[in-house]
């Protein structure tokens, strides 16, 4: 099996380093190809008006001054173009992508470029407390376990599996959740502040986000409630019952 990692957090994050090493469990062929720096929310932006560089680090590790599509896009059509991956891992996440946060995330997105590739995809991210540690044990052990279950199952095509770790060690994990996405009830907020020269900028900033109700059977909830939450996620968008409403009122 060939195996290409990626992810949004850079070529030199933790979480990266964690996947590589589960990768390897399962094969001796695993490739990867990661942003240069930091692309969190960067979502499914491919790069359009500037040129792409790929740094090769070694044969099969190289950085790419874009985005987490872009690192796809390219190892699919330049790096691995002789030979593309039969998988694609994205992260480990630095902080979990769960809710709406998929829509925003770069994890999901190189997950979802290997989608459409035709590659079977799974995202992991790795949920952490503010000024707690890392449990990345978690995330290698419980992955190198999912991965084991998840791979030569044959999921769906045009549909990519978004895993969450909870912020736990990994012997606290109470098991694996096949979870729905939910949808958190607090965004994030905007701060505005003056620069030296007395011209006001903007912050984009989390904040402690909580659950809604009825979110019973989410990803969120199963995070929380101390599970590895599994969800596919599907790359068609189209809302069936509301396509269905639309034809009887547009005739």
């Amino acid at each position: 099996m060939r195996i290409l990692v990626s992810n949004d957090d850079g070529i030199e994050a933790p979480g990266i380093k964690v996947l590589e090493r589960v990768a390897r469990g399962f094969s001796d062929d695993v490739w990867t190809v990661a942003p240069e720096t930091q692309q969190s929310a960067a979502s499914h932006s491919l790069t359009l008006h500037r040129p792409l560089r790929i740094r090769r680090i070694s044969r099969r590790r190289h950085a790419v001054n874009g985005t987490p599509t872009d690192c796809v896009f390219l190892a699919f059509n330049k790096i691995m173009a002789d030979s593309p991956p039969d998988l694609v891992l994205s992260g480990v996440n630095d902080g979990p992508n769960v809710g709406e946060d998929v829509t925003y995330s770069g994890t999901i997105a190189a997950a979802m470029e290997a989608t459409l590739l035709g590659a079977p995809a799974i995202a992991f991210s790795q949920a952490y407390g503010v000024g707690r540690r890392h449990h990345w044990a978690t995330a290698e052990q419980w992955g190198g376990r999912l991965l084991r279950t998840l791979v030569g199952s044959g999921w769906p095509e045009r549909v990519l599996i978004n895993v969450n770790f909870p912020d736990l060690a990994p012997g606290d994990v109470r098991g694996i959740r096949v979870a729905r996405q939910g949808l958190h009830e607090i965004a994030d907020t905007l701060e505005e502040r003056i620069d030296p020269r007395g011209a006001p900028y903007y912050w984009i900033g989390a904040t402690p986000r909580e659950d809604g109700a009825g979110q019973r059977g989410t990803d969120m909830v199963a995070i929380d409630e101390g599970y590895v939450a599994v969800t596919p996620l599907h790359m068609d968008l189209t809302h069936r019952r509301t396509l269905s409403w639309l034809r009887k009122v547009i005739g």
